[in-house]
């Protein structure tokens, strides 16, 4: 296995960076799951990069083509979208 770099972990900063968000609000996904973090012995908050890429990608991508069953089961039950009739 080879030894973690510095570089394979982001600061909140450097995460909130990529998303454009306040690093609050990093810290903020990170307390409610959205986020999967590591803590360091001082108690500041650490993110895997691969985490951080998949996280962006997943926001990145379009919602017509990420479907789910209950997205899916809305639809065709009549909900509206963003306050809009479909």
């Amino acid at each position: 296995m080879a030894p973690r770099t510095s570089s394979e972990l982001m600061t909140p900063a450097e995460v909130a960076a990529v998303f454009h968000v306040n690093p609050k609000t990093v810290t903020r996904w990170a307390i409610d799951g959205r986020l999967p973090s590591i803590r360091t012995l001082g108690g500041h908050r650490r993110f895997r990069r691969a985490d951080v890429e998949a996280a962006k990608t997943e926001r990145d991508t379009p919602a017509a083509v990420v479907s789910s069953t209950a997205g899916l089961a809305s639809l065709r039950a009549g909900a509206s979208i963003a306050g809009g009739a479909l």
